[in-house]
């Protein structure tokens, strides 16, 4: 685990699946943060979410630019793990019980009939929505007491960053067991419905333009993200080359 812009970091993909897969062996319940521009830019103007983010499990960068600022930064060969493919790598594990939570019916409706046709189990699986309101208005105890009658592996959440994380953190306390992911808008990805958001062509993955396809999709919803990334990005590379610094100093 190494620490950049205040937030530890797990960068290689195969230690990822170690610790989740750890956490699920020994019963514990935790949460995987997946850090995109959402939860940095929050992470760097709140100390409450920095502390959201390394209270988890692991912390994977989701994000494509981060890991190229880090490397230019400290000379290192980073690679994003993407939330999309650890979704997956999971999925396609085909050995845990797992726990949908989030989205509309509908979306959770396409998303089953999707998801069993790479596990045939998932189609004995619960997926729940949960209602629209502030993070501090949850059930809490409530929405765990429905999870925990099940006694997933795993819980797949949707409720877009940096909503998410708050809302594992504050249910982890009541869980039993299970490792939380947030995994934002994938549920909408991969629902198989044709008018909801679907996920970048993979010619625009490769280049690390996926955020400028969401852009484009969602402009509303994306250009105030974009907005406080890049409002906040100069400010914590500033202080991230003052840390470098006093490091090596020592």
């Amino acid at each position: 685990m190494k620490k950049y812009f205040g937030i530890n970091f797990v960068f290689d993909h195969r230690r990822v699946d170690e610790i989740i897969e750890r956490c699920i062996r020994e019963n514990r319940a935790g949460y995987v943060c997946a850090l995109d521009g959402n939860n940095f830019s929050e992470a760097q103007r709140f100390s409450s979410h920095l502390d959201v983010i390394n209270n988890s499990v692991v912390s994977n960068c989701d994000s494509t630019w981060l890991p190229i600022i880090i490397n230019l930064m400290y000379g290192t060969n980073y690679a994003n793990y993407c939330a999309s493919d650890l979704f997956f790598n999971f999925i396609n594990k085909r050995r845990y019980k797992q726990f949908f939570l989030g989205s509309s019916r509908e979306v959770l409706d396409g998303l089953k009939s999707e998801m069993t046709k790479i596990d045939p189990s998932i189609a004995n699986m619960r997926f729940e929505e949960l209602p629209y309101c502030s993070v501090d208005d949850f059930d809490y105890e409530g929405i765990a007491a429905m999870i925990n009658e099940e006694a997933p592996d795993i819980v797949w959440i949707s409720l877009g960053a940096p909503k998410q994380e708050q809302f594992m953190y504050r249910l982890k306390p009541y869980l039993k067991r299970g490792v939380m992911f947030g995994v934002g808008a994938i549920f909408n990805f991969y629902s198989g419905l044709e008018h909801v958001p679907k996920r970048a062509p993979k010619w625009m993955i490769k280049l690390g333009l996926e955020w400028l396809h969401r852009l484009v999709v969602e402009p509303r919803k994306q250009s105030k993200r974009v907005s406080l990334i890049m409002k906040e990005l100069p400010k914590a590379i500033k202080k991230e080359y003052a840390r470098k610094k006093v490091a090596h100093s020592k």
